[in-house]
Formats: structure tokens, C-alpha cells, sequence
């Protein structure tokens, strides 16, 4: 029997796909980005253990709610694709019950690895950390190869993507990421959604409960004047920034 370890469940879920979702948080992480909100999910010998049944009768019970919204089960983290046979079959269950399956990664994962899972998944929102190598491993701790892979893979079975970058002022802002991202995005086929995610510092007092050091304390959070700049420099590629307040 197949267990996954949750680090905890939103069940009327709004922001990480569409309509009212059931949200599964998996525990643990490859990534070490410094703006980690969920900095407790990284370990990945903690959280509670379910199956994928007990996932199942939990997210049916608000199957009505998610029907009617056009929602469905979303699978986030830590990063959901480290426990990818219990995602696997997550996923293949939830279809067998009719709910609509949504996959939230960061894209550093092979190919073979996820490929099963994409089999059954309606919709991925893939985050886009950095665009530039030597900045996206000083940020996360892992170059942007992997993920940037994924998108064309995702592109070439024409899954359905929502892309995501996580705005932050003096670090992920600059002309040439900005310019990198909107290029890359302009060439694949199958983005329903492109969005900027603004930085904010809500996070840090997980870090601090936990005696670490956050390392971006003291950058200010992105305000709408920064998604509205950045998707003035994104846009010039034909990319439709979802969240840009200023049109």
C-alpha cells in the first residue's frame, strides 16, 4: 500500500488552480530557495503519512463544491513530484472519480520520472524560479535546466500550464531574467496563464521559529507598481500578464 507523507490539507482552496480545490501540501523539498513561505516542508521525514483511499474519501466530500466551481484536487509542496508513485496514483484515482487533477511544481524533476503522472494530470502550474543558470542556483539552490525542460515537455503533450515567477524586487526583476522569461514563454503553445507571484516576507517568522537565518530580510515586498513593470518588459513578447492591475 502506497503512503504519502502530507505536510497539511487546504480544503477550499481558491489561488493554486482553478474553481474551489482540495489542496495537498506534500512534505519535503529538493529546492532551497532563500523566500520559502513553507520552510517546514523541506524535511522529508516529517509530516503525516495518508493513502492515497484516505486522500480520496477526504477530497469526495467536498466534490460537490469543486463540481460546481469547475475545481478539483491540487497537489503542492514542499515539491509533490518527490513521492511520485503515491502522486501517480493520486492522480489515476481522482480521474477514476471524476475530479479534476492539478499539479503545482517548480519543474525540477526528469522526465521519465513524471511522465506517468502527466498522464493523468488536467493542468500543471509550473514555477519558474530564475531564468539565468548561476541566479537561479544562488536563489534556489538548483540551476533552471530541469524546469525549463518540463515546460517543453509539457508544450509537446499539450498539457494544459499555468506559469508562475515570484516577483522579487532586486533579484528576480531585472531586464535580462524578465526578458529571458517572456522569450521562453512567448514559444510555448499551451499557456492558459501566465502570472507574477509578489514577493512578500509573510513567511520569515517560520524561518526565525525555526532558528534560521532568512537571508531576504530586508528586502521590501513587491508592490502592483513592480508586477506592473516587469509585465510591461514580459509583455513586448506577446505574453498577457494575468495579474498586471495597471490595464
Amino acid at each position: 500500500m502506497i503512503k504519502g507523507r502530507v505536510h497539511s490539507i487546504e480544503t477550499f482552496g481558491t489561488v493554486d488552480g482553478p474553481g474551489i480545490r482540495f489542496i495537498l501540501f506534500m512534505q519535503g523539498c529538493a529546492l532551497r530557495c532563500k523566500y520559502c513561505h513553507n520552510r517546514d516542508t523541506w524535511d522529508t521525514k516529517l509530516g503525516k503519512e495518508y493513502t492515497t483511499d484516505e486522500i480520496i474519501t477526504q477530497a469526495s466530500k467536498y466534490k460537490s463544491y469543486m463540481n460546481a466551481s469547475g475545481g478539483g484536487i491540487t497537489v503542492s509542496g514542499g515539491e509533490a513530484t518527490l513521492q511520485p508513485e503515491f502522486l501517480n496514483e493520486l492522480f489515476v484515482k481522482a480521474k477514476e472519480n471524476k475530479i479534476h487533477t492539478c499539479l503545482d511544481t517548480s519543474g525540477f524533476v526528469n522526465i521519465d520520472v513524471i511522465d506517468p503522472i502527466l498522464d493523468n494530470t488536467d493542468l500543471v502550474l509550473l514555477d519558474l524560479k530564475h531564468m539565468i543558470e548561476e541566479e537561479s542556483k544562488d536563489l534556489t539552490g538548483v540551476g533552471v535546466e530541469k524546469s525549463l525542460k518540463l515546460a517543453k515537455h509539457l508544450d509537446e503533450r499539450n498539457i494544459p500550464v499555468w506559469i508562475r515567477h515570484v516577483l522579487i524586487p532586486g533579484i528576480t526583476d531585472t531586464k535580462e531574467n524578465l526578458e529571458a522569461l517572456g522569450e521562453f514563454v512567448s514559444k510555448l503553445n499551451n499557456v492558459e496563464r501566465f502570472e507574477f507571484l509578489p514577493y512578500h516576507s509573510l513567511g520569515v517568522h517560520k524561518w526565525e521559529a525555526m532558528g534560521l537565518n532568512y537571508e531576504l530580510k530586508n528586502i521590501e515586498d513587491a508592490t502592483s507598481e513592480d508586477v506592473a513593470k516587469a509585465s510591461e518588459i514580459v509583455e513586448k513578447f506577446g505574453v498577457k500578464v494575468f495579474n498586471n492591475k495597471s490595464k
